[in-house]
């Protein structure tokens, strides 16, 4: 597939597919196991209050039952919120696991490199659908393929964009699948963002390149190649 690169300062430009990015991180939902030494700590305090509140009557052998009780009753609220904790970490990885054996099957890739798909898309705010169909459209899921252009990887990136991205980054890093498909999802994310997210021209822009897409629209000419839409129909369920 021909493009012409752009020359934009500050946007680099993939080779014939992809390009780099602009970090970001969306709305990734996580589970922190409740900190049983803080909640103790929180449960303690509770029971001082209410032993300031009992007062110290005649009557000893009542305010202790009283303490014990109020005691008793935070360690079962520390348990309870202890528990539902754990069930929604739980629920969670079970829910991410189904997803992930989903999109394998679907796209016919091993269960681990749909793992790193899947967790690097919610690690940069990309559908992990759409994720999926640009690495099939981009790559046919081979880590060390590289284009005429010099692109790399998964997401097809230029070293340049990559090094753009992350300038602690060198070549040989782009074959390793966790960076490549970082360095690919967040340049999308960043395009995604540029372009109001308006997702036709976001992939347009990632295929062909910002600098030439803005060029084409100023011109009044549909910039549309076919790409973005061969990504949008693979990433429909």
């Amino acid at each position: 597939m021909s493009r012409t690169r752009g020359t934009t300062p500050g946007w680099p430009e993939f080779g014939t597919r992809g390009g780099g990015a602009r970090p970001r991180r969306r709305g990734a939902r996580r589970y922190a196991r409740p900190d049983v030494g803080r909640a103790a700590a929180l449960a303690g305090a509770v029971v001082l209050v209410g032993l300031a509140s009992l007062g110290s009557g005649p009557d000893a052998v009542s305010s202790a039952r009283a303490r014990a009780a109020l005691e008793a009753a935070e360690r079962r609220q520390v348990l309870r919120e202890i528990h539902a904790g754990e069930k929604a970490v739980l629920e969670d990885r079970v829910a991410r696991l189904d997803r992930i054996i989903t999109y394998s099957v679907r796209f016919g890739v091993p269960a681990d490199l749909a793992t790193e798909i899947y967790d690097a898309a919610d690690a940069e705010g990309i559908d992990p659908g759409l994720a999926f169909a640009l690495v099939q459209v981009e790559s046919s899921f081979r880590a060390r393929v590289v284009s005429s252009m010099g692109a790399v990887g998964l997401t097809q990136v230029l070293p340049s964009t990559a090094f753009w991205v992350d300038p602690a980054l060198d070549r040989r890093d782009l074959f390793r699948r966790g960076t490549n498909l970082r360095v690919g999802f967040r340049y999308l994310r960043g395009l995604i963002d540029r372009y109001d997210g308006d997702l036709r021209t976001a992939l347009l822009a990632y295929n062909r390149g910002p600098t030439r897409v803005d060029s084409l629209k100023r011109s009044g000419i549909d910039p549309a190649n076919g790409y973005a839409r061969a990504v949008m129909e693979r990433s429909a369920p």
